[in-house]
This record gives C-alpha cells, sequence and structure tokens, in this order.
C-alpha cells in the first residue's frame, strides 16, 4: 500500500498550471499529457499536472523551452484528493524501492532508448490503490512542488475546479 495523506482535506488548495492555447477551452482535460505521455502517466492515460505555486508552473510549461510558448496561466482548486506524498522526497522505510526513481529523465527513457521509465509503473501503483493522484518536486524548478491528478475531467467540481469566474476560457474542444 503507498503512503498518502488527503490534498486539501479542511479547504481548497489552490494550483495553477499554463494551458497551452488548443487545451485552453478543456482547462481539466488531461488529454494533452495524454497524448505523448509524462513523468507519472503513458501514452492513453489522461492526467493533469499542476503546480503548487505560479513560478513552478511557468517553469514546467517552459521546460527546455528558451523561449516562452502562448499559454493561459490558470488557478484550480483541488479539495480532498488522496495523494501520494513525495514532497520529502523517496524514503525507503515508506516507499516501494521502485520509488527512488521518481527524478528519472522518463524522456529520455521513453523517447531515447524506448524503455518505460519506472515512473510509469509508479503511476500504476497509485492508480492500483485507487489514490487520486501524486505530489511530487519540480524537476525544472528548485523547491517547486507539482501534483499529478488521474482522471481529471472525470471529477466532481467540489474535488477539482478551474477559476474562470468571467468565463474567459474558450468553449471550443481540444484537438484529437
Amino acid at each position: 500500500m503507498i503512503p498518502s495523506i488527503t490534498l486539501g482535506e479542511s479547504k481548497d488548495e489552490v494550483c495553477c498550471r499554463v494551458i497551452s492555447p488548443a487545451y485552453a477551452g478543456t482547462p481539466l482535460s488531461g488529454m494533452g499529457a495524454a497524448r505523448q505521455g509524462g513523468r507519472f502517466n503513458r501514452p492513453g492515460q489522461e492526467v493533469l499536472y499542476l503546480a503548487l505555486d505560479e513560478t513552478t508552473a511557468l517553469a514546467e510549461y517552459r521546460q527546455d523551452n528558451p523561449w516562452l510558448r502562448p499559454g493561459t496561466i490558470c488557478t484550480f482548486f483541488v479539495r480532498g484528493l488522496r495523494v501520494a506524498d513525495l514532497r520529502s522526497g523517496f524514503d525507503p522505510k515508506r516507499w516501494p524501492a521502485l520509488w527512488a526513481d521518481f527524478a528519472v529523465d522518463w524522456r529520455a527513457e521513453w523517447f531515447g532508448k524506448s524503455i518505460e521509465p519506472p515512473t510509469w509503473y509508479m503511476a500504476d501503483d497509485v492508480v492500483a490503490d485507487r489514490l487520486d493522484g501524486i505530489l511530487f518536486p519540480s524537476q525544472v524548478h528548485p523547491g517547486g512542488i507539482n501534483l499529478v491528478v488521474y482522471r481529471s475531467s472525470g471529477r466532481p467540481a467540489h474535488q477539482l475546479r478551474v477559476y474562470d469566474p468571467d468565463g474567459a476560457l474558450p468553449k471550443i474542444p481540444p484537438p484529437r
């Protein structure tokens, strides 16, 4: 069993994300991550990657690109999600040995060697334990924390919602 906490147990946890224009009309969709996979999801697996602060969200959106691509920064509210908490890093007394590799360069594994990264097996563990996601340290912004949420578009609004009080986000379907 994977150790977990409840994020947003007593009040909303505020998270951020910079959304590509193609997905701005469906901010809760994890289909962008599903197209090629991500650190904690295989291709075809819908997940939403969020950051616990806007600086980390921007750093994650930029990744290794020196130029700032167009995007829309959004605030999300998270409440009552059971998540694996890796904010303090790997602890061999609490975590399965595989979890020591949570910071692996998943792109080099998958795109460079065609090897499934160990983080995808970690995701399998989390989903099998019926957890909602994983909190983990950002690899591109030291001190930043990210949250991956599984089954994001199917979450009820009291668990996951985007802040859009003026209805500014477009109402367009995402690309297929």
